[in-house]
């Protein structure tokens, strides 16, 4: 039987004390260290080398998103469980994209704290079933709809062009602005006159208002 190496990082004792009890009553885990800040958790991270970290978000010194991603940096064999109160999606994937493997809530049961330990150790990724409801209905929401260019048949230089004819600005202040030489932005102006088919500045700038643009 494999023993799988454990580092405790979070900054409550009662947390640590609990989770050592629960992981003391199974042969396979083994608690190598406990730490109570984020900086701690580097440090014993680096010196150990423990196979899983359970990792709290927050912690003195330095956060646990930040100590994951310290960790992963020079050890990235070591398998970051998060188990914290935290279950907001902006929590959730701020773990992910620090290379966490587990994003656990505290109130989980004592099986499915062991259960993801295992997972994450034997290189899987776990969530508790609460995150991975969160996930899915954020996933599964509906995309916000892109709203409709106000001139679809302009480019995106072109449009930005004629917002600012629509506020008034010249061709050498709209050079200027967007770091153009004059000559370019005599060219926009023209496509642009062509495109909405109007004859001057004036009607450009009207086309351009009842748009929103400017």
């Amino acid at each position: 039987m494999e023993l799988i190496r454990v580092l405790i990082a979070d900054d409550h004792p009662l947390f640590r004390d609990g989770m050592h009890g629960l992981l003391d009553t199974v042969a396979d885990i083994e608690v190598v260290g406990e730490a109570t800040t984020g900086e701690e958790a580097i440090e014993l991270a680096q010196r150990l080398q423990p196979d899983v970290i359970l990792m709290d978000i927050k912690m003195p010194e330095v956060n646990g998103i930040t100590a994951t991603r310290e960790i992963l940096d020079t050890s990235p064999h070591v398998s970051v469980l998060v188990v914290t109160m935290f279950e907001d999606e902006d929590s959730v994937f701020a773990a992910m994209r620090a290379g966490a493997r587990g994003y656990l809530l505290k109130d989980a049961r004592g099986d499915e704290v062991l259960n993801a330990i295992r997972a994450v150790g034997d290189g899987g990724v776990i969530f508790g079933p609460g995150i991975a409801r969160r996930l899915m209905d954020f996933f599964s929401a509906p995309a916000h709809p892109v709203p409709p260019r106000a001139f679809p048949e302009l480019t995106g230089r072109e449009e930005e062009v004629l917002a600012l004819v629509a506020q008034g600005r010249s061709n050498g202040e709209i050079a200027a602005d967007l770091f153009l030489s004059l000559k370019t932005v005599q060219n926009h102006v023209s496509n642009i006159f062509a495109k909405l088919r109007v004859a001057d500045r004036a009607q450009a700038v009207i086309r351009a208002r009842e748009a929103g643009l400017g």
